[in-house]
């Protein structure tokens, strides 16, 4: 029940809730490189995110991973799946320990679907997941691979303090080879710094100029 406090999605819940809702819960604790769930799953809970980085991907014919994002703790996942009864879009798999808690989803339709702040924080939810959409369809289609990474790292100052070089390249729908050239293209451009710790960014405002 404590884990379920720490979710900001229940916060407007009492105590006797609290205690309605962990009785259909269930915490699972996964080791790294576990996988939660498969493309094409039928999920039958609602899934929330406790511990560790979960990444959301597709397969290609070519057996490529494409990957569609990175959950951190605490985070609802595939709640559009769960909630229009539909088989998973993606795959996801843990890349540390991870820890999930899970809900029973047609009772907790029954018992909590009628009060209006739980409705409410379903279409908050959402509403971040198809702007999260958007922005992933402007980043790899619209934009060429220079004005890609200096979007993603304006918009993302930890990125290259959080993410590993491999896991940025997958982020970005980019070759490790095409990543590199772009990078030495940023620091050419003197938008970069380069040091023995890695990339820094050097001047915020120039790479927005590349991608407006």
């Amino acid at each position: 029940m404590e884990d379920l406090k720490n979710f900001n999605f229940f916060e407007n819940l009492d105590e006797e809730q609290f205690k309605l809702l962990s009785s259909f819960a269930k915490k699972k604790d996964y080791n790294k490189g576990s996988v939660l769930f498969y493309e094409k799953e039928q999920p039958t809970s609602l899934t929330l995110l406790v511990k560790g980085i979960l990444r959301v991907y597709k397969t290609d014919p070519k057996n490529n991973e494409i990957i569609m994002h990175r959950f951190q703790p605490m985070s609802m996942v595939a709640e559009m799946a769960v909630l229009e009864g539909i088989a998973y879009p993606a795959s996801a798999a843990f890349e540390t320990d991870g820890t999930v808690i899970e809900i029973d989803f047609e009772q907790f339709k029954k018992e909590f679907f009628h009060n209006p702040e739980i409705a409410l924080i379903f279409f908050k939810s959402l509403s971040k997941k198809i702007k999260y959409l958007e922005d992933v369809i402007a980043l790899n289609i619209v934009l060429d691979s220079t004005a890609r990474l200096a979007k993603f790292l304006y918009t993302n100052d930890d990125a290259l303090t959080t993410l590993k070089y491999y896991q940025l390249a997958e982020h970005l729908h980019m070759t490790p080879e095409t990543l590199s050239r772009t990078f030495k293209k940023l620091l050419v451009l003197n938008l970069l710094e380069k040091d023995s710790n890695g990339y820094k960014i050097k001047n915020k405002e120039g790479l927005h100029v590349l991608f407006e």
